[in-house]
């Protein structure tokens, strides 16, 4: 059985929860005995996994390319993996063109056109966003995720809620949907966790090339961290993200127990040093992994 997975950008298991996932499907695949490609239009960056020490093999793909088409042909997979909607978008055509019979899947991360009616409400009520209006919800992004889920054989949600949604709002047939939670290694858990006598301070963590979490970390200096210092003076509270851009370093502050951390080698590690994980989304979709 050979799978191809289709990544909108190289995997990356400590840059963000999306790497993350991606890595549970290899993962999953090789413990198959399955032969695993993945195939990306962007470059591996520095922080990118190793697969080929997995025995993945990667391959470097271009949009809007007819090169494709031969080499999806060549490689004659018995089953594709797109990662999120915008990749099936690209190249869900061809592969169907050129191999007909692979079946295709989807994998949805979290439900995009949910996140960015989320984002709307929570830019006009400036509050926590769950049930955003119809009309923000039946956006392009909409018409264009849901138009990717019925060309594909099978969608994987990592939420029951979205299914749900998908189901009674968008009226997708639920056996073209399937529910797959976060697919935790239990052998990557620590056998003795760190004592909560033995942690300190508050932490959060996440990539700020995600939107809910730039907005949060804003949301924490400029309302929620002063009013937690007020009853806990000497509180810290220490943030990790992978990417953050100048204008989230600038808001590094220890006389007010506010650090921003950078990139965590291992979010395990950090989050076993503190007390209280904070996750104050005001918007987002899908299952949240620092919390998971």
């Amino acid at each position: 059985m050979r799978i191809l997975i289709i990544a909108s950008v190289f995997p990356e298991s400590q840059s963000s929860g999306a790497g993350t996932r991606i890595m549970e499907w290899i993962h999953l695949f090789l413990q198959q005995g399955w032969q695993v490609d993945v195939a990306c239009p962007a470059a591996k960056g520095e922080y990118g996994d190793d697969l080929a020490e997995l025995g993945v093999k990667t391959h470097k793909i271009r949009v809007n390319c007819n090169d494709f088409d031969g080499f999806i042909r060549k490689l004659d997979p018995n089953i594709v993996l797109f990662d999120r909607f915008t990749m099936e978008e690209q190249f869900g055509w061809r592969v169907e063109t050129q191999c007909p019979n692979a079946l295709r899947l989807m994998e949805t991360i979290d439900l995009h056109c949910l996140r960015q009616a989320r984002h709307q409400q929570s830019k006009q009520t400036h509050r926590v966003a769950l049930e955003p209006k119809l009309s923000d919800l039946y956006g392009d992004i909409a018409k264009r995720e849901i138009a990717a889920i019925w060309r594909c054989d099978l969608s994987v949600m990592i939420s029951n809620v979205e299914i749900d949604i998908l189901q009674n709002t968008f009226h997708i047939m639920p056996e073209l949907l399937h529910h797959c939670p976060f697919m935790l290694n239990h052998h990557d858990i620590p056998k003795q966790l760190t004592s909560f006598d033995e942690r300190q301070h508050f932490m959060t963590i996440g990539s700020f090339r995600h939107a809910p979490n730039w907005d949060a970390v804003l949301w924490l200096k400029q309302e929620i961290w002063g009013l937690i210092r007020q009853r806990l003076p000497n509180a810290e509270l220490h943030i990790y993200g992978s990417y953050a851009p100048p204008k989230a370093t600038a808001l590094h502050a220890p006389k007010d127990g506010f650090y921003m951390e950078g990139r965590a080698a291992s979010a395990l590690d950090v989050t076993q040093q503190a007390r209280i994980c904070l996750a104050p989304l005001r918007f987002g979709a899908g299952i949240k992994t620092k919390l998971a």
